[in-house]
């Protein structure tokens, strides 16, 4: 049993190596924004340690650059990383019933968008370990990412740190490009969502409203149209 989760760890770490590049140049960026906000490199690898969403973090560092209260910093950052609280349902549909508390919340507490998808491409029941194999790389480059942008932000410029952040796409392809070649109704769940996030961008109504809400609309409309149209048996995420 300990063999076997050293080896998923190992697995979570090896997958996790192209997350952890694609981290370390958007917090790069992130670092830059911090260093404008007025915080110094141990206050920005202590923020994406503890906060591993860009958007929350970018939102928090633009409230705090104006001098915004605790309340109000608290509020969008509920609503800036409310699409966590979907992954994370989503993500205990993967875990073993019988898995303690202790591991749900460490779960909980490294679950990015990026280990969120190569979390639920695992075969049967996530095991642990390897999530947590994947948050030890992805975390680190995240967190030295930021650290390096207060430091080093202004000796590169701006267009290579912009061109670094573009790996972020490739891996997301990564993810979800062997999965949809296998099933044919993820693939086209998957054209849905692009098509969806498209008018759903542009549309003047649903313009006006933040990404991270219009995430979280799209996430509950499709996939409850998924649930309903093509439920999984628990057989099925135990095989």
């Amino acid at each position: 049993m300990m063999f076997e989760k050293k080896v998923q760890f190992s697995r979570g770490m090896r997958d996790g190596i192209p997350i952890m590049l694609g981290y370390l140049a958007v917090a790069f960026t992130l670092g830059i924004a911090t260093r404008n906000a007025g915080l110094n490199a141990f206050q920005a690898a202590l923020t994406s340690f503890t906060n591993h969403a860009s958007a929350g973090e970018f939102v928090g560092l633009t409230l705090i650059a104006a001098s915004a209260g605790y309340w109000e910093v608290a509020l969008m950052e509920v609503v800036a990383n409310a699409r966590y609280l979907l992954m994370s349902c989503a993500l205990s549909q993967k875990l073993d019933p019988a898995l303690p508390l202790g591991h749900r919340l460490l779960l909980g507490y490294g679950l990015t968008d990026e280990v969120f998808g190569i979390s639920m491409a695992q075969e049967g029941y996530l095991c642990p370990q390897y999530a947590y194999g994947a948050f030890a790389v992805a975390v680190t480059g995240w967190t030295a990412g930021s650290a390096l942008g207060v430091l080093m932000g202004s000796i590169l410029p701006a267009s290579v740190v912009s061109a670094l952040s573009v790996g972020l796409y490739g891996m997301f392809l990564a993810v979800i490009v062997p999965p949809a070649r296998k099933n044919r109704f993820l693939c086209g769940l998957i054209v849905v969502a692009m098509a969806a996030s498209a008018v759903f961008t542009y549309l003047p109504m649903m313009a006006a409203i933040s990404k991270g809400v219009r995430i979280i609309l799209l996430t509950v409309l499709i996939s409850a149209a998924a649930a309903v149209i093509r439920p999984v048996r628990d057989e099925e995420v135990s095989a």
